[in-house]
């Protein structure tokens, strides 16, 4: 009898050719793709991880949201994360999540979050570009632009 599994698959949605993957070269461009793919229904009620994963030429090869929690926090669960990050071959990563209170400073939680995931990542050779926070109102707070990464 021959042994059965399951397979693991990530998929796309949408067919876009890697020909028209947008690149990013700036958090202002992370930003506005982020901002228009964000539920607007929810942005301001709950908070929401996600994790666009990038190529070699920071093209965009997708977004996945690993979390939606409540009103203060949601769990993230670096086991998840980095499956995703590793099935679908990712060389770079930008991770954001939304603040429904509309603060844009990170908190220590953020701080300490970002930095597990740094250490993480450097094991599989997985660079960090920058952890954007959202505001309900599409103004972000880039940890890049200000130093922390």
């Amino acid at each position: 009898m021959k042994a059965q599994v399951n397979e693991i698959k990530i998929s796309y949605k949408g067919g876009l050719k890697s020909s028209k993957w947008q690149k990013i070269g700036s958090s202002q461009d992370a930003a506005e793709l982020l901002f228009e793919d964000w539920d607007k229904d929810t942005i301001g009620i709950q908070e929401t991880f996600k994790v666009v994963l990038l190529n070699n030429s920071n093209k965009v090869k997708g977004v996945y949201q690993l979390s939606q929690g409540g009103i203060t926090g949601t769990l993230i669960d670096l086991r998840i994360l980095f499956a995703v990050i590793l099935k679908s071959l990712s060389v770079a990563i930008i991770l954001t999540h939304n603040h429904p209170s509309g603060k844009l400073q990170p908190s220590d939680a953020d701080k300490r979050l970002t930095s597990k995931i740094k250490k993480a990542s450097k094991l599989f050779d997985i660079t960090i570009l920058d952890h954007l926070i959202f505001a309900p109102d599409g103004d972000y707070y880039s940890f890049s632009d200000n130093g922390l990464l």
